[in-house]
């Protein structure tokens, strides 16, 4: 299965659908993925919340795929 790189949340957004499908066609239920932050100031900021999100995308894409291969 071919993932597209995490660059922005469209990338995200697409490896959600597909890990989602994946898990949907093998009857696996999986823990929604990360929801986006709605409270970025937009400065670029140290520790902006959009970093914290793709931290856990990662990590829902780590164990989605973890899942997914049982």
């Amino acid at each position: 299965m071919e993932l597209p790189a995490l660059t922005d949340k469209n990338a995200a957004q697409t490896m959600f659908r597909i890990l989602l499908d994946a898990a949907d066609a093998q009857h696996i239920t999986l823990r929604p993925p990360p929801e986006e932050p709605t409270t970025c100031c937009g400065k670029g900021c140290n520790g902006c919340v959009w970093e914290g999100y793709y931290e856990a995308v990662v990590y829902w894409r780590d164990e989605a795929l973890l899942i997914l291969q049982d």
